[in-house]
């Protein structure tokens, strides 16, 4: 008896730990009941990528074929259609093998639509999966994409998906510090899926000249905030799993160093090394492959450390970039202090660092600030908490 009551207590902590998963959860690509409507007779374009898939594993676009939909032009983010160009890497304008829909490139030249790109258009659809940290520049796409619908009087549609690391943690952009890689004053974990950012961005008048987007997001059923979700799709290159996923906040500054984060290895984003023995014993050499073509240390012996099985107990942490800027020369540790800031949103995290702070030091100079961004997240949220 003791057994069973075990066993079942066991199989009701699975659901309750992961519910995200269960058959009850529908994407907002899965609601075509509510979005073929939407988009019927209409000439459509879509931001898409190798992650926009329906619930069943279709891909959207076929699906959407297969229905009658009049998709015009296909728009593709950072690492491209497919999803297997490197971070940084230009992508070309060009047509899809299999569908012959012209596909153009919102990476490399130009990040936002053009009149021209637009013309012909009624409505422009996003469906892409996010991993809820600022720098991941598929939000920015978003922001570009729902611009230039406010700029030429086109209706955005926006599929919502989980947040997978559904968290809100880090500093709060300073926007003297605005880029690609952060273009709103949110956390580096803002805790929000991408229909609720669309809301906030176009509520709180973020788009060029305070333009407001004829938005409407298509939401989720079955997810609430705090449950993990495992993607079923890789979005990029170098996150390859959820362990990466989880990771990838708290490694990201390591992108401004001369640090590597194992790009051109089997673990990107779960290792972090640099030429030097004294920053750990693992070992491993970044290789060129696919998504990495030319990755940081090619060819190199890199020390350090194995964190595929490191458990992260919240959502962010500085306690690796502390540690490894301490073994390091600090001279020599950032290649990039301007992109370090960038990433950061603020150059004080630099200057702490250099200054021997500690994160819990660090960690209370936010508090006002993520204070108020969750104020103002409070009045976009789509999703129970």
């Amino acid at each position: 008896m003791k057994r069973f009551l075990f066993f079942i207590s066991y199989i009701l902590l699975l659901a309750c730990s992961n519910p995200a998963d269960a058959q009850n959860l529908q994407l907002g690509a899965d609601r075509l009941e509510i979005l073929l409507p939407l988009i019927e007779n209409r000439q459509v374009g879509l931001v898409i990528n190798q992650t926009s898939v329906l619930s069943n594993g279709t891909s959207l676009i076929d699906t959407l074929i297969s229905r009658g939909a009049n998709i015009k032009t296909i728009f593709a983010p950072e690492h491209g259609f497919r999803g297997t160009s490197d971070a940084g890497e230009k992508i070309i304008d060009g047509k899809d093998s299999k569908t012959g829909i012209d596909v153009v490139s919102l990476y490399g030249r130009n990040y936002k639509p053009s009149p021209e790109q637009l013309r012909g258009l009624d409505v422009v659809v996003f469906d892409i999966q996010d991993v809820g940290a600022r720098f991941y520049t598929y939000i920015s796409t978003m922001h570009y994409v729902m611009e230039a619908c406010a700029e030429n009087g086109k209706m955005c549609f926006i599929l919502d998906r989980p947040n997978p690391h559904d968290y809100v943690d880090g500093p709060v952009l300073d926007m003297k510090f605005k880029s690609f890689v952060g273009m709103h004053p949110i956390p580096i974990l803002h805790g929000l899926t991408v229909g609720e950012l669309a809301n906030m961005i176009n509520g709180e008048g973020w788009l060029a000249n305070g333009a407001k987007c004829k938005l409407r997001v298509v939401p989720m059923m079955g997810w609430k905030h705090g449950q993990s979700y495992s993607l079923p799709v890789k979005p990029s290159p170098n996150l390859p799993n959820d362990q990466a996923i989880k990771l990838y906040a708290s490694l990201c500054f390591f992108e401004a160093t001369n640090i590597s984060v194992g790009r051109g290895t089997e673990y990107p984003f779960q290792v972090i090394g640099g030429v030097s023995s004294q920053y750990g014993s693992f070992t491993f050499i970044p290789r060129s492959m696919e998504g990495a073509r030319n990755p940081l240390l090619k060819g190199q012996k890199c020390h350090g450390e194995d964190l595929r099985k490191h458990e992260m107990t919240d959502g962010f942490t500085l306690k690796f970039l502390i540690d490894f800027y301490k073994k390091t020369d600090g001279d020599v540790f950032f290649s990039s202090p301007q992109f370090m800031d960038m990433l950061a949103g603020t150059d004080k995290l630099r200057r702490q660092l250099v200054k021997g702070k500690s994160e819990k030091e660090i960690k209370v100079g936010w508090e006002v600030g993520l204070q108020e961004y969750k104020t103002i997240r409070r009045k976009y949220l789509l999703y129970e908490e």
